[in-house]
């Protein structure tokens, strides 16, 4: 395990070309070396490809070959270009452009609009989820807040992959996607909201892509001032791609082929937002003339850490398994992966919180800590574990650093301290003394407020920028507070954001191209990962790729963990995930099962399914329903009914009892429309019950084992003890 050191965060820029080649390995050394022509690096995780393509931007500046406004690099999330700006500025190529592939085509976009198209851009929709519900209320098509997510989503997915309302249900079919309503709804949805959109004179983010796109295909003037601007590109993470980004990226070479791509198939996760590997895997046929470098050695990750995630590959199937990297670390060997299994979810957070707790006790900082989880509603139980253990924590996706109010306010106290630096009285104080002075008259302390909360989230802020300053000085002794500043303002501009000293809960998905010293991935269980509603071999691929990015960012400790129930005194009927046979110790693996079964094209039930796919018929006559309550009972109002009368009346108490305790209407729990199809139904099992409209994840995983044990004519746990906590979506699955 290796500490970060103040040379690390604020290394000498390399006095010449040739030094930025030092310290690369042959590999990364061929990467930053290939300069002209078609490149593509196949890079796993942990083998330094944003150390290998900065250091190729970063010598072909400082050769003279390329000319830093004549470079465009592009990546996929706004943290991931602030970093590449860091490293590049850091390497003295600090000219460059890195941005995400929205923000490259909305400065774009906003720059040559009045000459393309007149008049001033429309404003763009910061948060389009409001507009959809409304979409939605004029079609006369009610969404509860899961819905009205996954409908966005669906929007979303079609804008990227240039689907047209009209279009969408037979797309939604030929793709097998999950919809979340009837998809002839959707496209009605999409289509009001395009219409509000422009009678609003308002644009999304999909439109920046969209009309940037289109601008440089109707304009060839446009396009030929781009092209004589950007002379070289290089795009990161080339798995998430989607067909509307590549169409972009096409526009802006223009048949030209400076191109320099970056990616690896087994960490594509992205593909419910339209991102394909595709492009990446078919980048030689494109460009048979291409340089083609594999990355495959590690060096994140123990041998231990690295035997575990190529043995999780082993097991996968389809086309980018095939073309699967075998890493090879080149660390020092470590402890071996843990596996435990829990009774239960708040047993399986306290285990987590305690083990984390003497990590931090050995010297392992809290920062280098994560708790990765499928699903963000998951995040709740451990923030609670490690609260009560006095564990420091920090929920990913929150507000970006430089933009939190505490942070702002304290840039511009310590711009002011460093204008009045020249005062004698000043002149003996260092420069974290002075910083210290500033920051403890806005709620920094040597020791940390007691709890969790926005109190803790300050201190926290505050004591970042206190051991930012202790770095600076300790790598630079002659700085002053006002070269501090300078730094800190660099920083904001890059998003190069110090770090936060608090254990990190994260998603999964939001994990993605980040890494810690000591890794915990919880609640591993069927339903959960693969989640529920992953059906056909494809999905299940991509969940387990999804653990894949979970294990291959811890770089010693590794820690997997289940548990058999939700809650103590719960029915242990859970089992760990299928992808974990063959890997924890006693298991062997099914032969496959991993990648699903069912053959090419068909519809797979596997464990279950969040909701029904495609249009929705009656189970008793065949009909085509349309009617939102025929879709809850899945048959028409006239067709005859199998209602078991007790079993409704027991539900309904039931449900009673379950919106009391939550202080929630009972049509939150379940409507009665679901509540009768239950009863006409009578699921046996998880599979049958998701089945059902009405029964989302979210629903399946709080009450789906209280409905069961209904159906079967016992007496539900809920009813023997505490009702069940029902798990809200975090406003980020919301936007999701």
């Amino acid at each position: 395990m290796t500490a970060t050191t103040h040379d690390s965060l604020f290394p000498a820029v390399p006095d010449s070309a040739d030094a930025v080649l030092d310290g690369l390995d042959p590999e990364q050394r061929a990467v930053a070396t290939a300069l002209h022509g078609p490149v593509c690096v196949l890079a796993g995780a942990g083998t330094g490809k944003t150390r290998a393509i900065t250091h190729r931007i970063a010598y072909g500046v400082r050769a003279g070959i390329l000319q830093p406004a004549s470079v465009l690099a592009v990546t996929f999330t706004a943290r991931a270009a602030g970093e590449m700006r860091g490293r590049l500025r850091e390497l003295g190529a600090g000219g460059v452009q890195a941005r995400t592939f929205h923000a490259a085509a909305l400065r774009q976009l906003q720059y040559f609009w009045p000459r393309a198209i007149g008049g001033e851009m429309p404003r763009l929709l910061e948060r389009k989820v409001q507009l959809v519900a409304e979409a939605g209320a004029r079609c006369r098509i009610r969404l509860d807040r899961n819905e009205l997510r996954d409908v966005t989503g669906e929007i979303e997915w079609c804008k990227v992959t240039q689907t047209v309302p009209e279009d969408y249900p037979a797309a939604a079919a030929k793709t097998g996607r999950d919809v979340p309503r009837d998809p002839a709804e959707v496209a009605r949805i999409y289509t009001t909201y395009e219409q509000l959109k422009r009678d609003r004179g308002v644009i999304d983010f999909e439109d920046v892509l969209l009309l940037t796109v289109g601008v440089l295909q109707d304009r060839p003037d446009v396009a030929d001032t781009v092209r004589s601007q950007y002379q070289h590109f290089v795009v990161d993470e080339y798995q998430d791609v989607s067909p509307l980004q590549q169409r972009l990226l096409e526009l802006w070479l223009g048949g030209r082929d400076n191109l320099c791509v970056v990616g690896d198939a087994s960490q594509t996760i992205y593909s419910f937002t339209g991102a394909t590997p595709d492009f990446l895997l078919g980048f030689r046929t494109r460009h048979p003339d291409a340089t083609v470098v594999k990355l495959v050695r590690d060096y994140r990750s123990t041998p231990q850490v690295v035997g575990l995630a190529n043995g999780l590959l082993a097991q996968a199937r389809g086309q980018a398994a095939a073309h699967r990297l075998e890493l090879v670390s080149q660390r020092e060997p470590g402890p071996e992966p843990s596996f435990t299994e829990y009774a239960d979810e708040p047993a399986e957070a306290e285990g987590a919180a305690h083990r984390i707790r003497d990590l931090v006790a050995s010297g392992v900082r809290p920062s280098q800590i994560a708790v990765l989880y499928r699903i963000n509603a998951q995040s709740e139980v451990y923030e609670q574990a490690l609260a009560d253990a006095g564990v420091p924590y920090q929920l990913r996706g929150a507000e970006r650093f430089f933009e939190r109010p505490e942070v702002r306010e304290a840039g511009l106290l310590l711009r002011g301290a460093a204008r009045a630096s020249a005062d004698p009285d000043e002149a003996e104080a260092t420069v974290p003394q002075q910083v210290r002075a500033v920051l403890s008259s806005r709620g920094w302390a040597s020791e940390p407020p007691a709890g969790s909360g926005a109190v803790r989230d300050r201190w926290e802020s505050l004591a970042a920028l206190v051991r930012l300053s202790e770095d600076f000085t300790a790598a630079r002794p002659g700085a002053t507070l006002g070269d501090f500043v300078t730094e800190l303002d660099e920083r904001a501009n890059a998003q190069h954001a110090p770090t936060v000293e608090g254990v990190t809960l994260a998603s999964l998905h939001a994990a993605k191209g980040l890494e810690w010293d000591a890794v915990f991935l919880v609640g591993l269980t069927e339903g959960t990962l693969p989640i529920t509603y992953a059906k056909t071999d494809e999905q299940i691929e991509e969940e387990r790729r999804l653990l894949y990015v979970g294990v291959t960012r811890a770089r010693f400790h590794l820690a997997l963990s289940w548990a058999l129930s939700r809650s103590p005194g719960g029915r242990g009927g859970r089992r760990p995930s299928r992808f974990l046979d063959g890997l924890r110790p006693g298991s062997t693996a099914r032969g496959g099962r991993g990648a699903g079964t069912g053959g090419t094209g068909g519809a797979e039930r596997g464990s279950g399914g969040r909701r029904r796919r495609g249009p929705v018929t009656c189970r008793v006559c065949g009909r085509t329903l349309s009617d939102a309550g025929e879709i809850k009972l899945m048959r028409c109002e006239d067709c005859p009914s199998d209602l078991d009368e007790g079993l409704y009346e027991r539900l309904r108490a039931w449900r009673t009892e379950q919106a009391k305790a939550l202080g929630q209407p009972a049509y939150c729990v379940f409507t009665d429309k679901t509540l009768l199809a239950i009863a006409e139904v009578r699921p046996e099992g998880e599979a049958e019950l998701s089945s059902i409209a009405g029964v989302g994840a979210r629903k399946l995983d709080t009450f789906g084992a209280d409905v069961l044990a209904l159906c079967a004519g016992e007496e539900p746990d809920s009813l023997r003890g505490a009702p069940r906590e029902a798990k809200k979506p975090s406003e980020e699955e919301a936007e999701k």
